[in-house]
């Protein structure tokens, strides 16, 4: 297979040829260097067609390395976490969140009806029909751009719904099943089971080095909480009437069960109420932004959710009135309450990486309807977006500068986007494959030039 990209991002690539066997190999290059290159719809064979994969290999081929070829998304998943890992700070940080990717069509294996909160609001939820897919991702700050961080999504799972049956008395009475691809009883797992286990694969594999995960409120429960690995910390979202309890006293031997827990302490709404404890005055920079905060902590039991374990519970409050009073906690009691909200922000970046998969990487735009396929195209189009980012990283920031689109209304443009990490690879490419051909000569490369001038503003 040729190459379709520039030659610097070839070592990308070849970190993941342990993965796949030669032939897969070969269509996985050509795949991911076509997918980024292509521009509108991004159908498989749309895909095919732009990157012109069809000249070096049969179209049915790129289908059956979805829907057949043997290889693995979690050994993907590990070779995107070994490419981040010297980017990463001695304390890895994780986020965990879900996405729905909208589809049509009744034969798309696994998609069904899902809670759709772009579209919901507080007085009316609306749903929408598609796939849910659960998202573990790291948190990177890279050298380009130090004060922002990047998610990196390295696992994913697909949520299914449980199996459900219809009666249907036009056809003899039978009960059919609903839509294809549902879970049955044993295969059936919820939306924080499925995060839990790639928890505990990306600590697995990194298990003498501290991992920060933060998610909202759905994934700060039981079903994660109480199954932590012992390098892993959670920080998350509670209710502000959860029952908090202190530690259970140290009782001497005697007859009896030992208790679980102590005495009853105020909840986080009654802490917020009461004006007899000070609030904390501080300004913290959150999501971006330097803003003003009044927070109360307390350690404390959470135990309907956590059990024993001793948790950092950190009461918010906004001075300006236009956010409500929120509750957050840590697993980890050693934290500062400054450290948990300020890491609990940084959930934010993996709902930019939703956004920008979906706007720039087509995530939304396959229709596969096998099991295999449909399981193995999305998370494939999230390693892509890692590639991309982490060959800007690498290589691409050094010829940023003379790729960068001036836009004369935003002169105030200072940090970078996934756009322009895109932007910068699709250019660098077609000048490599316009001008380092040998048989140009002076005068037809000044003739040429003009072609990277309308990439910038076309890409």
């Amino acid at each position: 297979m040729p190459d379709l990209l520039v030659q610097s991002f070839a070592p990308l690539l070849l970190a993941f040829q342990p993965c796949f066997t030669q032939p897969s190999f070969r269509s996985f290059c050509g795949l991911v260097c076509a997918w980024i290159l292509c521009c509108g719809r991004r159908s498989l064979t749309r895909v095919i067609q732009s990157g012109q994969l069809s000249d070096f290999k049969h179209y049915c081929s790129f289908h059956r390395f979805f829907s057949q070829a043997r290889w693995n998304l979690d050994e993907l998943g590990h070779g995107v976490f070994d490419l981040l890992l010297p980017f990463c700070g001695p304390a890895l940080i994780g986020a965990v969140d879900d996405t729905l990717a909208r589809k049509s069509g009744r034969h798309i294996w696994g998609a069904d009806m899902h809670h759709d909160p772009l579209r919901s609001t507080r007085a009316r939820p609306f749903f929408s029909f598609g796939h849910n897919w659960v998202v573990f991702s790291l948190q990177v700050s890279f050298p380009f751009a130090p004060h922002k961080h990047w998610a990196l999504p390295i696992l994913v799972r697909l949520y299914r719904k449980r199996q459900k049956h219809i009666w249907a008395p036009g056809r003899g009475g039978k009960w059919e099943r609903k839509q294809t691809g549902q879970a049955s009883p044993k295969q059936y797992r919820t939306r924080p089971q499925l995060a839990l286990q790639m928890i505990q694969i990306v600590a697995s594999w990194a298990p003498h080095r501290p991992l920060q995960i933060t998610g909202d409120s759905e994934y700060g429960g039981r079903a994660i909480s109480r199954h932590l690995p012992s390098n892993v910390h959670l920080i998350s979202r509670m209710t502000m009437k959860a029952a908090l309890y202190e530690p259970p006293p140290q009782q001497p031997g005697g007859r009896g069960r030992p208790r679980k827990k102590g005495k009853r302490l105020p909840s986080p709404l009654q802490m917020a109420a009461d004006h007899r404890s000070p609030w904390v005055k501080t300004a913290l920079r959150l999501y971006g932004k330097r803003v003003r905060v009044w927070y109360k902590f307390v350690d404390a039991l959470w135990y309907s959710s956590a059990g024993q374990k001793l948790l950092r519970i950190v009461v918010v409050h906004d001075p300006s009135h236009r956010r409500r009073d929120d509750c957050f906690f840590s697993t980890d009691p050693q934290q500062t309450p400054s450290e948990i909200l300020t890491q609990f922000s940084l959930r934010w970046p993996l709902e930019v990486c939703f956004r920008d998969v979906k706007q720039f990487l087509g995530f939304e735009d396959p229709q596969n309807r096998v099991c295999r396929a449909t399981q193995r195209t999305a998370p494939l189009i999230f390693y892509i977006y890692d590639l991309v980012v982490l060959w800007y990283a690498q290589y691409g920031y050094k010829l940023a500068p003379q790729f960068t689109l001036q836009r004369l209304w935003y002169t105030q443009k200072r940090s970078t986007s996934f756009e322009d990490l895109l932007r910068t690879l699709r250019i660098a490419t077609w000048q490599q494959r316009i001008f380092e051909d040998p048989a140009l000569d002076a005068h037809t490369r000044k003739i040429l030039q003009p072609l990277v001038e309308w990439a910038k503003v076309a890409s």
